[in-house]
């Protein structure tokens, strides 16, 4: 049962890094390696590692695993850094209040994702 969470967790964590390459690659043009606009590109790899981080949580409820934490905690990481580069482009778009929210909403997930990851790894370290 421990070796299916940490695979989601991994799966999270590899979609947000061809999340952010994509992003780094498409810069302000929207033409990254995928042949996606920003918003299929969010729903698609953005969204996904955000579900599979919850599911990995509390699908490992019961039974102590430290490795899951600090997966959970990268994640939560990697998405700050994207909620964070949000509020960098919202000064270069025409939508800047909403660039803003998103971002904000993505740096309070993030920090949700790590504080699990946090408890996670507090309940292991316990037992």
């Amino acid at each position: 049962m421990k070796s299916v969470p940490l695979v989601l967790s991994i799966i999270s964590i590899i979609l947000l890094m061809i999340y952010g390459i994509d992003v780094m690659i498409a810069g302000g043009s929207g033409d990254g390696l995928l042949p996606f606009d920003a918003m299929t590109r969010g729903i698609g790899l953005g969204m996904p590692p955000i579900i599979l981080s919850f599911i990995a949580f509390f699908m490992s409820k019961k039974p102590p695993f430290k490795g899951l934490g600090i997966l959970l905690i990268v994640t939560g990481v990697l998405i700050i850094i994207g909620g964070a580069m949000f509020f960098i482009s919202a000064e270069e778009s025409q939508n800047t209040a909403r660039m803003v929210g998103e971002g904000g909403g993505l740096i309070a997930i993030g920090i949700i994702i790590m504080a699990l990851g946090g408890i996670k790894i507090k309940k292991s370290s316990t037992k």
